[in-house]
């Protein structure tokens, strides 16, 4: 059987490209139900954009390689395609756009953008030996419930996505694929995730939460933190997760909102009779003042300390210099970093730039996005620029 197009993998970023791609199209994945990344995602409502989306909320060795296709299909062309299939969204914080209902709603949106344009889905299936054809275009074998069939298409679109989520089936595809056809990849590695300390260094605190300011190579993320039995997670945390490299330190601020200097002074004055642990409640949930006071060896009443020591005491609190021992790795990372050079695409089309009808979108490319919508942003407008593409073409 003959396509115009061929996609691997019916996640976010391949039913986009489906719908707007034109021509005959057939996408093909393993699982049994499409975009299921999309219906776990934002806790079951879809975190589907950011409205404050742009170049610098990814990481990518080429910081420029996004700005096109970002710029070309923006949050609000996403936004308008979902308000047009009456699917009601709200801003929860910081820009991020959920559903009100169900992420299950995105999934038939895209699904049925793709039955309208004609494309086919094939489920429960997997494409092995993909080759270049002589004369242009490529073939591989579909194998679907144990019958294999050879197929052939003009272009082969790879939206595989990355690592992440190995038990939803996640794989190194792409990345394979990429270099059967000589194209490079850069280092990957888990980003968006909880990190580990060793020896259940916070276990007693397992549970605690507290806003944060969070900080590793990279910017600063004041975000939830989420102490765990096996290390430290939220919001805060997974932001940073993605520029911290093992060996390295995170540097935690405790008291973002108010200088804590300024706070234990002036508690000082009123009740300086409480012990310095109990002091610390006022700016810590009270578990985490227990766990310091002990941790820092913290002794004596807050009427005891004098301001020199209360500056340093503010100064661990809005420093707090932490080495992770690892990270929770691709089990619950939420997207890989690293991937398909973007040296190697055209930024345009998405399209190889030594193998002609070979695209790469979505996650397994070398562009990144923070935790919020942003990744979904870049699956939509990588998915349409090369869709453009092939409908122009």
């Amino acid at each position: 059987m003959t396509f115009d197009t061929i996609i691997l993998g019916a996640g976010a970023a391949g039913l986009m490209c489906a719908a707007h791609c034109g021509g005959r199209v057939l996408v093909i994945d393993h699982a049994k139900h499409p975009g299921e990344k999309i219906r776990i995602s934002g806790g079951g409502r879809c975190n589907f954009t950011n409205t404050g989306t742009g170049p610098a909320n990814f990481l990518s060795a080429n910081p420029h390689f996004a700005k096109s296709a970002l710029a070309r299909y923006t949050p609000w062309d996403f936004v308008s395609l979902v308000s047009e299939h009456g699917i009601a969204w709200h801003e929860k914080t910081l820009g991020q756009l959920f559903c009100d209902d169900k992420a299950t709603q995105i999934v038939e949106m895209l699904t049925g953008l793709l039955r309208k344009a004609g494309a086919e889905l094939a489920l429960e299936s997997t494409a092995e030996d993909i080759r270049a054809t002589p004369g242009g275009g490529y073939a591989l074998t579909l194998l679907r419930a144990g019958r294999r069939q050879t197929l052939a298409a003009r272009r082969l679109v790879v939206a595989t996505g990355g690592k992440s989520i190995p038990k939803m089936g996640a794989t190194g595809l792409a990345y394979d694929i990429a270099r059967q056809f000589g194209l490079n990849v850069t280092e990957t590695r888990p980003g968006l995730v909880p990190l580990t300390f060793p020896e259940g260094r916070f276990a007693a605190l397992s549970g605690t939460a507290l806003p944060a300011r969070v900080q590793a190579e990279g910017p600063a993320f004041p975000e939830a933190l989420l102490f765990t039995h096996r290390g430290l997670s939220g919001p805060a945390i997974l932001q940073a997760s993605s520029y911290w490299r093992e060996g390295e330190s995170i540097t935690v601020n405790l008291s973002p909102a108010a200088d804590p200097f300024t706070r234990l002074r002036a508690q000082r004055q009123e009740a300086g009779r409480k012990s310095l642990t109990r002091s610390l409640d006022a700016l810590l949930p009270s578990r985490l003042s227990d766990f310091l006071s002990q941790d820092w060896g913290l002794k004596g009443n807050l009427g005891d300390q004098s301001d020199r020591a209360l500056q340093d005491l503010s100064q661990r609190l809005t420093g707090w210099q932490l080495t992770p021992g690892g990270s929770e790795g691709y089990r619950t990372a939420e997207v890989t970093l690293g991937g398909i050079d973007t040296d190697a695409l055209n930024s345009q089309s998405m399209e190889a730039k030594t193998q002609p009808g070979l695209h790469f979108i979505g996650e397994c490319v070398d562009v990144t996005g923070w935790l919020g919508g942003y990744n979904f942003q870049w699956a939509w407008a990588s998915a349409m620029a090369c869709a453009r593409a092939i409908k122009g073409a």
